[in-house]
Formats: structure tokens, sequence, C-alpha cells
């Protein structure tokens, strides 16, 4: 039976990348029946909209879907097609596995750790109050009033709110990825030292959510400034992280770069009903349709595709075939050769081409 997943391509390069882990996930033998949606800045010019409705229903009704790269304008247009999708489909959990290749260029060889990040509460909520705005001069008086606090009148303000249910479902679903696929440990960063309200709410609730209900996996907690110095000196300390919004962010972006860049970094949004699998990288739309960026990183999303819906073999194979070819740094893109220049590089096309051979001959 065809598994039923909604695809997006995106824009800018989307296409093309989309494109290449189509025939990838195909070539595992798992058996998809796909609903090809448009969304993004073509979308916007000729519906008005980036996300139609039509999109939300395809994945509402499939519960699954993999996304290519989508352009969001800075400073103007419409707002981020993946915050939106995000809050349609109540995704509160954003997964970004970090993991260094045997072939990649960097100084962080055993990093393999799995960032778990809140997507819908903290600093991110959106609740903002404008310099000059009214509501901003009666939150300061309110704040002088009931805490004694006179904040400056040139200021605008961010809200924080970090609530139980929020904190409760994140972190189960650190502890439930980290037992689904056999790993060791789950590690809550915080700063909780400081914002004792917030984060000391979160580091709470989720130390009696891992004594209360996962008390057979190891557990600690560790305030974030201390976490990103140990990311990058004792990276192998780590395993699966879990974190507030904000920091989600920022860490995702930093273990992103101790793999070997955007190009290798994979992300899932999941909720309690929907799956969306994506690239953590842009659309890249400067190099549309040149047949040239890394397709990498969605095609390791498709990997965490088929875990989710329990193909487990195929993903092995699939990941196992992106490792050797990474490993041979022969079929790849040009952001992984030693120079960017180099007239070795392939295309995404290729890229993909040389994966599906490998599949055929790789041991799992």
């Amino acid at each position: 039976m065809a598994y039923r997943v909604t695809f997006i391509p995106g824009d800018g390069t989307g296409p093309e990348i989309s494109e290449a882990v189509q025939r990838v996930l195909e070539a595992t033998g798992v058996d998809f029946e796909w609903d090809f949606q448009d969304a993004g800045a073509d979308v916007y010019e000729r519906e008005g909209t980036p996300l139609p409705d039509r999109v939300i229903e395809s994945i509402k009704e499939r519960k699954l879907a993999i996304k290519g790269p989508i352009t969001t304008p800075v400073g103007s247009g419409f707002r981020s097609v993946n915050v939106a999708l995000r809050k349609e489909l109540d995704l509160y959990a954003c997964l970004r596995p970090c993991k260094a290749y045997e072939g990649v260029r960097t100084r962080f060889p055993e990093t393999d750790i799995v960032l778990v990040r809140e997507n819908h509460e903290d600093l991110y909520a959106g609740i903002e109050y404008e310099l000059g705005d009214p509501r901003t001069e009666k939150l300061r008086q309110f704040i002088k009033e009931t805490e004694g606090t006179e904040l400056r009148e040139d200021i605008g303000v961010s809200i924080k709110p970090i609530s139980i249910h929020g904190t409760q479902r994140i972190v189960r679903a650190a502890f439930e990825y980290a037992k689904a696929n056999g790993r060791r440990k789950v590690t809550l960063a915080h700063k909780a030292n400081i914002m004792k309200h917030t984060d000391g709410l979160f580091l709470r609730v989720g130390r009696e959510v891992a004594e209360n209900e996962y008390p057979d996996v190891e557990f600690e907690d560790r305030i974030i400034d201390n976490l990103c110095n140990q990311l990058v000196t004792r990276p192998e300390e780590y395993d699966v992280v879990v974190l507030p919004n904000l920091y989600g962010d920022i860490v995702s972006d930093l273990g992103a770069g101790m793999i070997g860049g955007l190009g290798l970094a994979p992300g899932a949004n999941i909720g309690d009903e929907y799956a969306v699998f994506e690239a953590v990288h842009g659309s890249a739309p400067k190099y549309k349709g040149q047949n040239k960026v890394n397709p990498m990183a969605l095609m390791l999303s498709g990997v965490m595709l088929l875990r989710h819906i329990d193909e487990r073999e195929a993903a092995d194979r699939m990941e196992g075939a992106i490792a050797e070819v990474i490993r041979e740094g022969k079929s790849v893109t040009y952001d992984m050769k030693p120079t960017r220049d180099d007239p070795t590089a392939v295309g995404t096309s290729e890229v993909a081409t040389a994966i599906i051979e490998k599949m055929e001959t790789v041991a799992v």
C-alpha cells in the first residue's frame, strides 16, 4: 500500500532539489503516492497568498508532507510559509539532527546530536509592543506599578511566554524520539538561573516529565551558554537536546555549522497529527535553474520521513548511500569540495543519480 504524502516543491532552487529527492525516495522501493502542491513566492504572485488553503487541506488529509525550500521576503511581502504551516497544523516540535559524516570538512567529526526545538512559545510567540505605541506605555506603567521597575520610555517590548502544556509536550517529544531511535540521553537547555519564572518553569516541568514518565532514559540539564561552550569542545557527550524556541533556533544553526553547513542539515516539524519534513536552508533564488545546489539536506529530511513511517530498512539504505557518496567526495556539489570553484563538482541531479546507484550496493 502506497504512503500518501503531500509534496511541496517550493520556489527558487526548491523544485530542482525536490525532483532529485523524489527520485531517491522512489528508488528506495517504498511506494509513495504524491500530491504535488505549489506554495511560495510564485504562488503569491498568481493567487495573492503564498500558502493557499488547498495546501493545508492536502496535508490534513494525508498527515505527511515533504517540502522544498520557500523564499521568505526580507522586510516586505508575506510572512514565512514555514511559520504559517507550524501554526496552522500545530507542529510544535522541530527536529534538527546534526550528524557529521566521514568526508565532510569539520572540526567536530564526533558530532551526532538531535536538537528538539519548541515551535510556538518563548520570544518567538510574536507578542510585541512597538516603540511609540500607546499600549507600550500602558505596559510600561503596569510594570512600574506592579514590579517597581521603571523602564525607559524609548523601548520596544517582546513577551516571553512559557507554559506547562507547551513544555510537557516538547519534552515528551524529545524522550519519545530518543526511545524510538535508540538514543541514550536527553539534555534540557535553559537559562533558569536568570529567567526563573519562564526558563525556570521549563526546567521544573521538564524534570517532572523526565522523572515521572521516562525514568529509563538518562536526563540532565545545561544552562544554554554552557551548552554552547560544551557543544564545540566535547560534542560527543550530547545526544538529544531539547530547547525553548529561541535557543533552539540559534543552536540548530550552530549544529549545522558543526557538521559542514546548511547543505547537510535536515529538519522536520512534528505535531500530534501531522508531520512536515524540510531542509533547514533557504531557497537560494540566485541559483534557480542552474542545477548547482546541494540536495542532501532535503534528502536527509527524506530519511527522517522514512523513519517516521517506520520504513527503517529503506531509511538506513538511503542514509548509508548518502554517507558513502559524501565519504568518496566525487559526486558532490561545489560546497562540499575542497574549494568552491573545483571543476569536478557535480550538479543537483547528478548527486541524486550517484546516491541511487550506491543504494544498490550499500550494506545496512
